[in-house]
């Protein structure tokens, strides 16, 4: 099989069968054996039985029904789990992007070798205060962050090589981040193309201010997993090394006045590098054991996703 096409969504009933057709159609008029694969994250509206609907019709169609609303970051990572084909193509389920541009991401992987190819909606028809403006200052901050020169992180149309998608676990909220993700992964020719953005056909955004607070945050997260995720030790190790020999330095330098400069002056109690030595010493001894736990807790525990699938359409997705 030549592509797998994941659309995760939620509450997108208006849009689905649009989009299925045209992705049916830019299929059918590049001769691609393919496999389009929804994944409804515990829509509350009627996509799940339109999509049941489609799958009757095309027999390409497969979907995946969360029991609830887990997240786009565990929709993706199941339908990466299941997917079939050689490139696997997301694309979001609002009609914002367009399947035309599916043959050339699919041409830049097979022909060009690149591992990851992302979308960049250099024009777009969002809301330029509440939606442009704060994207551009993420990306800003991804790229200065992660080392990827992306220009636009968070667009839902990308193209994977099969093998970087087994080989990477998306969760949380880190799908704005699968570049970052694949590139820790060992997938370093990522490259970008321009493609065109559609303005909202149906419905309305679900982008909020309460996600571009998350998503720097977790940039964060990405940026210090990335650095120190394997390794927690080299960090809360050193830094706890070092608060604990400068609290024992306070320690030996009020020992050694009372003892040989001035035995008979305040008590080491009432000097205010005794609490400096002692706060200092316990700052230490803590981090020092946070980066011992976190290097336990990595050799013993592997992260799991969450989710449940509640129902299946035409695909044999592993027990998650």
């Amino acid at each position: 099989m030549q592509l797998s096409i994941v659309i995760p969504l939620l509450n997108e009933e208006e849009s689905l069968k649009e989009l299925h057709n045209w992705i049916v159609s830019v299929m059918q008029s590049n001769h691609f054996s393919y496999e389009i694969l929804f994944v409804d994250d515990g829509s509350t509206d009627a996509s799940w039985d339109i999509i049941t609907e489609i799958s009757k019709t095309n027999p390409a169609v497969k979907g995946l029904h969360f029991l609830r609303n887990f997240g786009k970051s565990q929709a993706l990572h199941a339908g990466f789990k299941s997917v079939q084909g050689d490139v696997i193509i997301t694309v979001d389920a609002d009609l914002q992007d367009n399947p035309e541009e599916i043959p050339e991401l699919y041409k830049m992987i097979t022909e060009e070798g690149y591992d990851l190819v992302s979308g960049w909606k250099k024009k777009r028809y969002d809301s330029i205060l509440f939606k442009n403006t704060p994207s551009k200052l993420f990306n800003w901050a991804a790229r200065k962050t992660s080392g990827v020169r992306l220009h636009d992180f968070n667009c839902g149309l990308k193209a994977y090589a099969k093998e970087v998608v087994k080989n990477i676990e998306v969760s949380g909220e880190m799908h704005r981040y699968i570049p970052v993700l694949a590139k820790n992964a060992g997938f370093s020719k990522i490259g970008e193309k321009v493609v065109k953005h559609q303005a909202r056909k149906y419905g309305k955004t679900k982008f909020g201010m309460e996600r571009f607070i998350n998503g720097f945050l977790d940039l964060l997260t990405i940026w210090f997993v990335s650095r120190f995720g394997k390794r927690p030790m080299h960090l809360f190790g050193a830094l706890g090394v070092l608060m604990f020999l400068i609290g024992f330095g306070f320690a030996i330098y009020l020992g050694i006045e009372k003892l040989f400069i001035n035995p008979f002056g305040r008590l080491i109690t009432d000097r205010p590098q005794f609490f400096i030595s002692l706060i200092a010493m316990v700052i230490g001894t803590q981090l020092f054991l946070a980066g011992f736990i976190g290097e336990i807790l990595i050799r013993s525990k592997k992260e799991e996703n969450r989710y449940i699938v509640s129902e299946e359409l035409n695909t044999s997705l592993l027990e998650s």
